[in-house]
């Protein structure tokens, strides 16, 4: 442990002269648009939070429930004894949803991923991947022995020519996120499914930052861009928009779900789906699909704060999502201004490299259904005085 030790140490002290070091700042209350941090009441503008949900009674009253009627865990793999009414009963909630034929639950949707492509291609077939994919789609085309290509974000002509180019392989499957979580960017899915229609290759999409409010009825960048239909594949969370918790699924063809469900190893050998998780995500989808204000809510805020964040002089990426990234460039700045943002009662974090490319650090905000006017106000107001207070506006 001696040598080991000494080698990390060394590595360590590098990413914290780098600016690059991530601290875990420890929560002290729930979930929600105010959090208590250092004894402290916060807004939070950095949770995957997108529709208010994580501390919304319903959801807890729904979670409380199924602890009562089912129990805390499975203690057991879906196959063996693990497969209880409600993980079905969620499975065609998700389906019926997404207008696929079925869906498998998983415990994330870093281990839908990474179940996904092993399970369905082999050495004859090739997969073609997005250059800002997520980690977890990375990961998961790593474990394939297919082909593997990368085209350069969202370049539709670099994609055909890969295209153009392995017409002989048995099976194309071009995958990308739906949402690119560092950019708030949404994936060209119509250009996407057009060639690959044209050029007879499969699309999967990683929507885990859209499932529940992206799109006019929140059902992902797959219903905003109009290819709900016309996508092959769906993986996503519960652990963003859908409650927060954890918990993951794939949404696809009868013919795919049954393949992952008799091959997929994070599937076969993870426990299942915690019951209460379970219960509280089956009522999300609900509030979802019955009450429209919340959507609503999100766009409003979402649009009301880029607008004030770029009339205060910042620097952001353009589009439409409720992920806004504000960008600094440097590692130790953006870690500079968190820290005073922190002392100013709002609580966002400093991205840098390896999580964003090097000399793209940022703050990445993200908005929610449950801020209010005032709370952006008081945000936009801090970013200024410290943005001044940094030289950066």
């Amino acid at each position: 442990m001696k040598k080991i030790n000494e080698i990390l140490d060394k590595e360590l002290n590098e990413i914290h002269k780098a600016g690059l070091y991530k601290k875990e700042r420890e929560i002290e209350s729930a979930q929600s648009d105010i959090i208590k941090v250092n004894g402290k009441n916060v807004i939070n503008f950095c949770a995957n939070n997108y529709l208010g949900l994580s501390n919304h009674p319903l959801i807890i009253e729904s979670a409380k429930k199924a602890l009562d009627k089912w129990g805390f865990g499975l203690s057991s793999v879906r196959f063996i004894c693990g497969t209880q009414n409600i993980h079905k009963e969620l499975e065609n909630t998700i389906s019926k949803f997404l207008s696929k034929e079925d869906t498998i639950l998983y415990t994330s949707c870093f281990d839908a991923n990474g179940g996904l492509f092993e399970t369905l291609f082999n050495d004859n077939d090739i997969i073609i991947s997005d250059s800002l994919n997520h980690a977890s789609i990375i990961d998961g085309v790593r474990l394939c022995k297919a082909k593997k290509a990368v085209f350069p974000n969202s370049n539709m002509y670099e994609l055909e020519q890969i295209l153009i180019n392995n017409q002989n392989a048995r099976q194309r499957i071009i995958t990308t996120d739906g949402v690119f979580s560092m950019d708030g960017y949404i994936a060209k899915l119509d250009e996407i499914c057009s060639l690959a229609q044209k050029y007879n290759a499969l699309v999967h999409v990683d929507d885990s930052h859209a499932t529940g409010f992206v799109g006019d009825t929140g059902r992902g960048s797959v219903e905003y861009c109009n290819v709900i239909d016309n996508v092959d594949i769906i993986t996503s969370t519960f652990g963003k928009a859908l409650g927060g918790a954890s918990g993951g699924f794939t949404s696809a063809s009868k013919n795919v779900i049954s393949m992952l469900r008799q091959r997929s190893r994070p599937y076969l050998f993870s426990n299942s789906l915690a019951p209460s998780i379970v219960s509280a995500s089956i009522q999300a989808v609900s509030l979802i699909e019955s009450d429209k204000s919340i959507l609503n809510t999100l766009k409003s805020n979402t649009l009301y704060f880029r607008e004030q964040i770029v009339d205060a002089g910042f620097t952001i990426k353009d589009g439409n999502h409720p992920i806004v990234p504000i960008m600094l460039g440097d590692a130790n700045l953006a870690q500079n201004l968190s820290q005073l943002m922190l002392e100013k009662g709002i609580y966002v974090i400093g991205f840098s490299f390896p999580v964003v490319p090097k000399g793209e650090a940022r703050i990445r905000v993200q908005i929610s259904a449950a801020h209010s006017i005032a709370q952006i106000d008081e945000a936009v107001k801090a970013f200024k005085e410290c943005g001044m207070k940094l030289k950066i506006i």
